[in-house]
């Protein structure tokens, strides 16, 4: 996310760091590099000369403390404007009315509202334990409907049945009704969408809108078309009063300028956003979480709720009780190759590590990335049980049967079982510090 734009920016702020004492043209120089930066993301005009404007405004005349740096000053102004352009604060969605609660996607085609409206739905009914309807008004785009029917069933949750031949409004009246007379908490309208905006679009969207009366009108915009997503969603904004945004494809722009610049030029908040195509993708937008990510600060507070969500309490226990007992075996690292990737696999997690971004460059020159943790779990996979739970029973033979069926080499085998070897190294010693008191063996123990 933003990985080009984040690179570009903490670059120019690290040259600060050289300096001993802030000077306008210090501000200057680290400004120009900043603004060559943003317009590279694709991030608008008008955004980016306001962005500087404010920052020169806030960095020139700050007295630099001596415990501070200037390159931590400037970027704690920059982070601070940042957060400022993406909206300050967090906007939660809305459903304070009497149910349901009308939701109303809207957007181009190809935007992704249809698996959009699958995520909003999953997130509603497991987060805020809400019933959710969801009901598709495009009649236009081939199997459109039947899209978003078995989206609902992926997330084990419930869709309007198909009528064929029926229109847009006549389908949004049979789902307000079928919403009340079912009690649903919730009910969301998947729009149809166009290539282009045109005036037949809009037209329909306005009828659909003084019809059903949402709460919540949410334009769904792809991140990668950047500040393309700005003029977009300034078009709708004027028809539709738009109440929020969701980015998708977040997790794929390199750039930025879709989230930099869409919330300044509409004035609307971006309120989820898209991550992945999995159908639990989808992310509360934090503003200043999103600024710390952009500026390589990480995202800790994301990361540990990431973590509360998808760690098994249980078998968290049950791992540390064998960890204690010295009985750490394959099916345990197996266990926590697979936790890695429903936590968002090794970039998602480094993204949220303050100052990951150049062991992320390191890791993509030599390609290491989710496929070697995939790897690994096929190698532990194409085990036996008995393998899994001895490995010392591994031989030649065996490792050359464990790469055919994994569709690895030996090599990878091998390397998989010295990590392995390692990792149980490492627990003996922490075993070994915390029978002797942490304190008085030190962190040197740790790595003899």
């Amino acid at each position: 996310m933003f990985q080009s734009l984040s690179e570009k920016l903490t670059n120019v702020l690290k040259g600060l760091g050289r300096q001993g004492a802030l000077t306008e043209q210090d501000v200057t120089t680290a400004l120009r590099e900043i603004r060559i930066a943003l317009l590279e993301a694709d991030v608008a005009l008008p955004v980016v000369k306001n962005f500087i404007e404010k920052v020169k405004e806030k960095a020139i005349g700050q007295k630099v403390v001596e415990s501070v740096s200037p390159a931590h000053l400037v970027t704690k102004i920059v982070h601070d404007e940042l957060v400022e352009v993406l909206g300050s604060e967090t906007t939660e969605l809305n459903l304070a009315t009497t149910p349901p609660a009308i939701i109303m996607m809207v957007g181009l085609q190809g935007s992704g509202k249809t698996t959009s409206s699958a995520k909003l739905a999953k997130y509603i009914k497991d987060k805020l334990k809400k019933k959710v309807l969801m009901a598709s008004l495009d009649v236009y785009r081939p199997a459109a409907q039947e899209q978003l029917e078995v989206l609902a069933h992926t997330i084990d949750g419930h869709s309007l049945p198909i009528i064929k031949g029926q229109g847009p409004l006549d389908i949004a009246e049979r789902a307000l009704k079928a919403a009340r007379l079912e009690a649903y908490d919730v009910l969301i309208l998947d729009t149809a969408g166009r290539l282009h905006i045109d005036e037949a679009l809009m037209d329909e969207l306005v009828q659909v809108k003084r019809h059903v009366k949402p709460i919540e009108t949410l334009l769904v915009v792809d991140a990668m078309t950047g500040q393309d997503a700005a003029n977009i969603g300034k078009a709708f904004q004027d028809q539709l009063s738009l109440t929020g945004i969701i980015l998708t494809r977040l997790d794929g722009d390199a750039r930025g300028g879709a989230a930099l610049s869409i919330r300044q030029v509409t004035g609307c908040s971006i309120k989820f956003m898209g991550v992945g195509e999995k159908v639990d993708a989808l992310e509360v937008f934090h503003p200043d979480r999103v600024a710390g990510r952009i500026l390589d600060q990480g995202d800790i507070v994301s990361l540990v709720e990431k973590a509360i969500e998808t760690i098994d309490k249980d078998e968290s226990e049950r791992l540390n009780r064998k960890i204690e007992k010295g009985s750490f075996d394959l099916n345990d690292m197996a266990a926590q190759l697979q936790q890695m990737m429903k936590m968002g696999g090794m970039s998602g997690f480094l993204n949220m590590l303050p100052g990951m971004g150049g062991l992320k460059e390191k890791m993509a020159s030599q390609q290491v990335d989710d496929r070697i943790l995939k790897k690994q779990i096929a190698i532990i996979q194409s085990m036996t049980p008995k393998e899994r739970r001895f490995y010392k029973v591994l031989n030649g033979s065996r490792r050359r049967r464990i790469a055919l069926g994994s569709g690895t080499t030996v090599q990878e085998v091998n390397r998989l079982l010295k990590q392995f070897e390692g990792t149980l190294q490492m627990m003996k010693r922490v075993q070994k510090m915390s029978k002797k008191g942490f304190l008085q063996s030190g962190l040197k123990n740790l790595f003899n």
